[in-house]
């Protein structure tokens, strides 16, 4: 019976606070790219946090309620132990001792069945009180873990009304921080029909969506069309493409000359049976992520000032030409994009 009396289960959840501050809104696409992908990163860590504090919640609440069970059977038991207790103890105070009654015990003529009768009277009545006793501690005991249940209960409540809160307030930042970077790549050219719709599959929270979908055959609603006409990459690369865009831009006095961007599984096997030895098998190119860009306008040729300005700057925009392309086979018009190495995730 012991172990019904231990310490009450409580949640001990540990969870890091999120804090949301002032921030400084953000000026140019640069920064409104860095703070697109950061607020996606602090909504999908607050989210986690909270689901976190869900979980332990439940299981602690699950083992109180658990732990009330066991002690509400425990009462049951000792209620059915105590009635024949309470019976017999009853029966001894309303019939005399021994067949002449008391007065022989009194007198000091009491034989040796009184004084077994007086020994089982006592015995009745320790075990009644032992009984009373263990049903008051119960009681007692069930009333704290109830007590303590609603102690977590209120504490759950009043921890996931304070992280929606936070949460919501995430949010907001996010959505105005994407539809200020929505709105700067309208300007710059990123749209494909009359209300610029097309601009706002460029939001960063749906990057992860997007790599749920196989190479080839992710949705043109999650891919963002470049400002070159035609020509479409995943979110994250399409936003940090621009931004490489208007640097090479400042530097030559144009726009980057693209080939080529997402293919499409068709397009991919299109290609590879057109150009053998200069394609990768369809299903496996990084142009069926949205990942990859097949250049012109001078990057194409190697040693190029454009090639060479691209090499030295690409890495700092998460572009990159990958060592395969340098010889095996060689196509020095073809980059990659890397989140990794872009240092402004």
């Amino acid at each position: 019976m012991t172990s019904l009396f231990a310490p009450p289960v409580r949640a001990e959840v540990a969870a890091p606070p999120v804090v949301v501050g002032q921030v400084k809104d953000p000026t140019n696409l640069t920064e409104l790219r860095q703070e697109a992908e950061k607020s996606a990163k602090e909504l999908e860590d607050a989210t986690k946090v909270l689901e976190q504090r869900r979980t332990g919640f439940v299981k602690a609440e699950k083992e109180l309620k658990a732990k009330l069970r066991a002690l509400e059977a425990a009462e049951r038991q000792l209620g059915e132990m105590r009635e024949p207790v309470s019976r017999l103890a009853e029966l001894f105070y309303q019939q005399p001792i021994g067949g002449d009654g008391i007065v022989p015990f009194l007198s000091g003529e009491a034989g040796v069945g009184t004084l077994r009768a007086m020994s089982d009277a006592s015995q009745i009545v320790a075990v009644r009180q032992m009984a009373v006793e263990q049903t008051s501690r119960l009681y007692q005991e069930t009333e704290r873990l109830a007590a303590d249940a609603q102690e977590l209960r209120a504490g759950n409540l009043l921890a996931e009304a304070q992280m929606a809160a936070e949460i919501e307030t995430l949010r907001a930042r996010s959505d105005k921080i994407v539809k200020s970077l929505t709105t700067a790549l309208v300007k710059m050219g990123i749209k494909i029909d009359k209300v610029g719709r097309a601009a706002l599959a460029c939001n960063p929270l749906r990057i992860t969506t997007a790599t749920d979908y196989p190479n080839g055959l992710i949705p043109r609603t999650f891919l963002c069309p470049l400002q070159q006409k035609g020509h479409l990459l995943r979110a994250d690369a399409a936003i940090a493409f621009v931004s490489l865009n208007e640097a090479f831009r400042k530097q030559f006095g144009r726009q980057m000359c693209v080939t080529d961007a997402y293919r499409s599984l068709a397009e991919q096997q299109s290609v590879y049976y057109r150009r053998p030895g200069f394609a990768a098998v369809p299903g496996r190119s990084n142009h069926g992520f949205g990942l990859a860009v097949d250049l012109c306008g001078g990057v194409e040729r190697f040693r190029s000032a454009e090639f060479n300005w691209l090499e030295k700057n690409g890495k700092r925009y998460g572009w990159f030409h990958p060592d395969w392309a340098y010889s095996s086979p060689f196509e020095p018009w073809h980059w990659e994009y890397d989140p990794k190495i872009d240092p402004l995730i």
